[in-house]
């Protein structure tokens, strides 16, 4: 079982970018997606900058991909989408249709969490169009994991968000602009003030979401580490860590002893608001089951 990293979902400067993968470098991840997800606006990064991080990962060992946007809604966004699709040095995770159309007939792409991948049917067509992976869309349960692990392609492997705020939803509006009163084409950047993305509470100071620019996250992150026993068991081929601000040793170093070892390992720092992990037991994406 592999360990990756996937995309960063924040804007974060490009010294801090540069900062981070040099650091990521050098910890125990086989696996890591590179690239603007969220918003096209975020441009401290270019192609070429992405490039550099991808041949420093990769003389450091590890297998680089290239990410794609998750919501495409301008012709300079598909513009980028086509350079990333066409490269030749690194593999593609397509985020959206568009990439799958660009990557018909390639092979070695990763079809996304944010493509509706819920039967093995649509397994079927995505690994005869060339995809060698698929990434479980991060609302489905263990449940629903069992049934297509038994039913999908022969040679396909499976990938699982296991850690990190979990992206919710994407809107051709700025849920970051909108809350400092602002046009999204006028929004002044002001995600970059939140590393670690714009908490939304309830009235009763519950963590319910995370703003993030286009994008919404759940208010705490997604925590699958007792649970990474059991996705051995279902021959889950990679395990997925989302980018984090701070903790980021220890919860690589965690998820990697637990693969290691084979054992369901607990020991986390743990964030402001807790954990959840309701969507792999059937509930309520926020809910928190305590295995131990």
């Amino acid at each position: 079982m592999k360990l990756s990293l996937g995309p960063l979902q924040y804007f974060w400067s490009k010294e801090k970018v540069f900062s981070f993968y040099e650091d990521i470098a050098k910890l125990p991840v086989d696996i890591v997606y590179l690239g603007e997800v969220v918003c096209s606006k975020r441009r401290q990064l270019n192609f070429n900058d992405w490039v550099t991080i991808a041949e420093n990962l990769t003389a450091a060992g590890k297998e680089v991909i290239l990410s794609t946007m998750t919501l495409l809604v301008a012709d300079s966004e598909l513009a980028q989408l086509k350079k990333i699709c066409t490269n030749e040095n690194y593999a593609v995770e397509a985020n959206d249709t568009s990439a799958l159309h660009l990557l018909a007939g390639k092979t070695g792409y990763v079809a996304g969490p944010h493509i509706n991948m819920y039967n093995a049917e649509t397994l079927a067509v995505l690994h005869d169009a060339g995809a060698k992976r698929w990434v479980l869309p991060i609302e489905l349960s263990e449940k629903t994991l069992v049934d297509l692990q038994k039913e999908k392609p022969e040679g396909m492997e499976t990938e699982v968000f296991v850690y990190g705020n979990i992206p919710l939803s994407f809107s051709a509006r700025c849920f970051t602009a909108r809350a400092f009163n602002i046009p999204k084409d006028q929004c002044e950047f002001k995600c970059d003030q939140f590393d670690k993305g714009m908490p939304l509470t309830t009235q009763d100071q519950q963590n319910l979401f995370l703003i993030n620019g286009i994008q919404l996250q759940s208010g705490v992150p997604c925590n699958l580490l007792s649970a990474v026993e059991r996705l051995h068991e279902l021959n889950v081929d990679v395990l997925r860590i989302s980018p984090q601000d701070e903790y980021m040793d220890s919860i690589i170093h965690a998820f990697r002893a637990s693969i290691d070892d084979n054992t369901s390992a607990t020991d986390l720092p743990v964030p402001e608001g807790g954990w959840c992990n309701g969507y792999w037991y059937g509930q309520p994406g926020l809910d928190w089951k305590n295995v131990t």
